[in-house]
């Protein structure tokens, strides 16, 4: 179970099942339909970008009926039981539509590749072909061996790929905000998580194609990138030179950010994720250096208490949490933080509960993520820990948790009433065309009346009036 108190974190769950789709064809098309539907958080949505460009650049074209095309994707996600749950769902309609375009392609991408690999292939034959984060670059060589008869498979996981020089299409984009994969895997070792396992060790990505990507997406006439990264603090690529020479100093995350926010004051930079433990006071002064750095940090938690902490591998205990909360106070005094929270993680007592929600009230978060805990095959958890929590108390911690972080979410945005904002214009409110919407500094969404001087991708100053407990509302102010 999720819950989601804001809509534009890393997690999107209105873009849950999107299919991606280009208006028009990129170079010469091979009469051939691609269709592609991702789940899971912004990695897999930029991951879906590269396989586009990748097919794209073969001749395919995108739709966005299923129904209607030769090869049909889903990238998937592993992270929650009910997400698989969904990806099968789906996958018995895209046979449903098999049957009657017996030539029609299906496959499965990302996360869930590797764990279910045979079960999608042999044992319930749902798909043709099964690619890994790290293989999108054979999908072409493999779409060939199912055209001549073939399941295909590739899962292996790389220490090397960052898809570096493959520049992504943007796809289902508002031409304003773009994602920009820095790194890829993780070695944060989290007991409960899949994803070391899904998406291999950590690398990062050459710096030089990073400032590159973001000098093109903006010279594109967009107006904001995310930097993206599993855990993006950790961030460090070493560049390579020619045998004899002097080696270069590595780049951190902190240097990263300032490169990239001197492509242009009028590009805005945001990142995720950050873990607490690598997060650095230099992150933090760089970040207060530039204007064009959002003042905004998801800082997962997922528990406020230092023996459930270790247990789940966080390598940080509810101190040093803590510290790193009070540095991000003190050295960006305007900056919001959303987090994680996982409830009923095995063994929690009633009282490391109490703690989480201090941790909370220490805190008082702009938006979290908050989930009931759901044990994942493969995981260090499932093979240490007893998921030993009744569902019913897990849910009534969750509900708990949920509960309190909407009483924070207003009492953050009340402090933004009053005051003025500036926003860059994103498109149309979703409940109205006569309103705009776009986000703040803090990344909260905030909705005013559209102004016929402004338009989509234009800053705007805007004063907010009033608010609910996810968005701010004001108008544009000179």
């Amino acid at each position: 179970m999720l819950d989601l108190i804001h809509s534009t974190k890393t997690h999107d769950e209105g873009r849950q099942g999107e299919a991606l789709a280009l208006p028009s064809t990129v170079g010469v098309s091979n009469g051939r339909k691609l269709y592609i539907e991702s789940y899971g958080c912004q990695m897999n949505f930029s991951d879906s970008e590269i396989v586009a460009s990748i097919l794209l650049d073969k001749g395919f074209e995108t739709t966005k009926d299923y129904k209607e095309a030769d090869v049909v994707f889903i990238n998937t996600c592993s992270i929650r039981e009910n997400a698989e749950q969904r990806v099968r769902k789906r996958l018995k309609e895209f046979e449903s539509a098999k049957a009657k375009n017996p030539g029609m392609i299906v496959g499965v991408l990302g996360c869930m590749a590797e764990r279910l690999k045979s079960k999608f292939l042999e044992e319930e034959k749902l798909v043709d072909v099964v690619v890994g984060p790290d293989a999108y670059r054979d999908l072409p060589n493999l779409i060939e061996k199912v055209d001549d008869g073939s399941k295909a498979v590739n899962v292996l996981l790389s220490r090397e790929e960052t898809y570096a020089d493959i520049n992504p299409v943007r796809l289902n984009t508002n031409g304003i905000s773009a994602f920009i994969s820095i790194m890829r895997g993780c070695d944060n070792m989290c007991s409960f998580c899949v994803v070391p396992f899904t998406r291999g060790r950590e690398r990062s990505r050459d710096t030089q194609s990073i400032v590159r990507e973001a000098r093109e997406l903006y010279n594109a006439g967009y107006k904001e990138v995310t930097l993206l990264g599993q855990n993006v603090d950790s961030y460090k690529y070493t560049p390579e030179v020619p045998e004899g020479e002097e080696p270069l100093p590595t780049v951190n995350f902190a240097q990263l950010l300032a490169l990239v926010a001197e492509v242009s004051p009028d590009l805005r930079v945001r990142f995720s994720t950050s873990h607490p433990k690598d997060i650095t006071d230099e992150v933090l002064y760089t970040m207060g250096q530039y204007e064009n750095i959002c003042n905004y940090i998801h800082l997962p938690v997922q528990s406020g208490n230092s023996r459930v902490l270790e247990l789940m591998n966080r390598t940080y205990d509810r101190e040093w949490y803590k510290e790193r909360v009070d540095a991000i106070r003190r050295i960006i005094p305007t900056c919001g933080i959303s987090t994680d929270v996982i409830t009923g993680f095995c063994t929690e007592t009633e009282e490391e509960h109490q703690e989480t929600l201090s941790m909370m009230e220490y805190v008082k978060y702009d938006f979290a993520y908050m989930f009931a805990y759901s044990e994942r095959p493969g995981t260090l958890a499932a093979k240490r820990y007893e998921d030993d929590i009744p569902e019913e108390v897990k849910k009534r911690r969750l509900t708990e948790v949920v509960n309190l972080q909407r009483e924070h979410s207003l009492f953050r945005l009340q402090h933004f009433v009053g005051k003025v904002h500036k926003v860059l214009i994103e498109g149309f409110s979703k409940r109205s065309d006569q309103d705009y919407c776009g986000r703040n500094d803090q990344n909260t969404m905030v909705v005013f009346p559209v102004d016929e001087r402004y338009q989509v991708g234009d800053y705007v100053h805007v004063l907010g009036e009033s608010c609910t407990s996810a968005t701010l509302i004001g108008k544009i102010v000179d």
